[in-house]
């Protein structure tokens, strides 16, 4: 059964172990107006205080995933109340509301159903994978609003699609299709129903061993920082895990044959 978070955002549960969020605004296309980000905080509090919260996945409510910000954030008008520093302490808070996916301690999925621009696709891309249906299509036309880039767009768009691809995104402005988003790493996959298949995925992932994918999600996060880092990462994480009960059913259940049924201890 769905719950809401002040409507604006939806939380259900549509396998075990599985949670759905929904932008629900399609009458703005989703955009990350004021009430949204609230209602996107509570949802993502919600999910991660449910211990049996293996995935997430991320979607839009009708034909968009996410227009981005509210263009009210972005046109302050003239007021003299409006400074570089009191934007400056207005916008970190929002960039790390949406991007907290990446924060989060298990794997999330974005099954991008539409229109994603801007702040949208950094949200698509604070996510673990990157689903798109076959009419999805990317943009991040910042300086033909007038405005920088924000949400790390200049960070998270050339870890996911290189350097030379980003800067065309971001100076163009211009749409990249699901199958050229696909090409260029943007997406894993692209799909006709979108959110049955990623949910399917979900579903799948939801069953690994959650002690274990969590620590694989944090040593992913730690893996810019090097090999070495990431070599005394997992001579620390790998041992945890061989501590675990989870551990010996893994081996169990491959020996003889059977799906393992993982606790989580």
């Amino acid at each position: 059964m769905a719950t809401d978070s002040g409507d604006a955002v939806l939380v259900s549960e549509p396998a075990t172990g599985v949670r759905l969020i929904t932008l629900n605004r399609p009458g703005v296309r989703n955009a990350m107006t004021a009430e949204m980000t609230v209602a996107w905080d509570r949802a993502l509090d919600e999910v991660t205080a449910d211990r049996d919260t293996r995935v997430v996945v991320v979607t839009g409510g009708g034909s968009s995933f996410c227009s981005g910000a509210d263009l009210s954030w972005l046109d302050q008008g003239s007021d003299e109340d409006v400074t570089i520093d009191r934007l400056r302490d207005r916008m970190l808070p929002f960039y790390r509301s949406w991007l907290r996916p990446r924060q989060l301690p298990f794997p999330v999925l974005a099954a991008v159903n539409g229109a994603t621009v801007g702040a949208g696709v950094c949200l698509a891309l604070a996510c673990d994978l990157r689903f798109a249906a076959t009419g999805a299509r990317f943009s991040t036309p910042f300086i033909y609003r007038g405005t920088h880039g924000g949400m790390g767009a200049t960070w998270l768009l050339p870890e996911a699609i290189g350097v030379s691809r980003a800067r065309e995104m971001l100076f163009t402005g211009r749409e990249v299709a699901a199958a050229e988003a696909l090409d260029w790493g943007l997406v894993t996959e692209v799909a006709d129903d979108v959110l049955p298949h990623t949910l399917a995925v979900a579903e799948r992932l939801a069953q690994a061993a959650p002690i274990a994918a969590r620590l694989t999600k944090t040593g992913l996060e730690q893996s810019a920082a090097g090999l070495e880092a990431s070599l005394q990462w997992e001579a620390m994480a790998q041992p945890v895990t061989m501590t675990t009960d989870d551990l010996h059913e893994g081996i169990a259940a491959f020996r003889q044959n059977r799906p393992p049924r993982f606790l989580g201890r």
